[in-house]
């Protein structure tokens, strides 16, 4: 997806007062999922079922903003590094669909099996991998389960409640708070990768020439 109108419709110092919102909300909820993984024994160490080679989307502009505002940290080579293997992964993504399969690629912020921007990343990839429970308004509660390497390691623990639902409300909030001051209307639905060649299709010639694969997809 392209971002039309662009979610930068903000001064500097209003979209940093947003994002520095957006952090606390994550620090609240690194701090429930660090009691929840102290309760299991679990640590996310790496494995065959690795988060990271999985297609997630993400869904609200702040997120989008936050990843970015940690990208462009990143030194131009770097920078350039990320661009290219977001690119292709795009690209071997599309061709996979295209062949009716589905491929595992890894993100391209992970660089050696960890996270370049960990501080950065988006709400699910701090919350994916234990059991969870949400409930919609009006509606029961719904469980999760942990990811196969949880249930290798801690199919036996006790559940411990952890309870996405505030979060979820707090950053649905924030995001409508965020969308009438910049005057954005709907959700956004992309990838990191696709967050990454979006940012630098309105930065850099390398997104340029790599902007159309977002389409590809869609």
């Amino acid at each position: 997806m392209v971002l039309t109108p662009s979610p930068y419709n903000l001064s500097d110092g209003i979209l940093a007062d947003f994002l520095e919102r957006l952090q606390r909300i994550f620090a609240a909820m690194d701090r429930e999922y660090t009691r929840a993984i102290e309760h299991y024994g679990f640590r996310c160490d790496g494995c065959l079922q690795n988060c990271c080679r999985t297609r997630f989307h993400h869904h609200t502009y702040l997120e989008y903003l936050y990843v970015l505002a940690g990208f462009k940290r990143l030194d131009l080579q770097r920078q350039r590094e990320v661009q290219s293997l977001a690119s292709e992964v795009c690209r071997e993504t599309a061709k996979a669909e295209s062949e009716g399969t589905r491929a595992r690629l890894w993100c391209p912020l992970n660089g050696e099996g960890r996270c370049i921007l960990y501080a950065f990343r988006p709400m699910i990839c701090r919350l994916h991998g234990i059991p969870h429970e949400l409930q919609k308004p009006g509606q029961v509660v719904v469980y999760g389960p942990g990811c196969g390497t949880f249930d290798d390691r801690c199919a036996n623990k006790s559940y411990f409640k952890f309870d996405r639902t505030p979060f979820y409300f707090e950053m649905a909030s924030l995001e409508s708070e965020y969308k009438e001051a910049a005057g954005l209307k709907g959700r956004i639905k992309m990838t990191i990768s696709e967050m990454i060649i979006e940012f630098g299709s309105r930065n850099s010639e390398v997104g340029m020439k790599s902007k159309k694969l977002i389409a590809e997809q869609r």
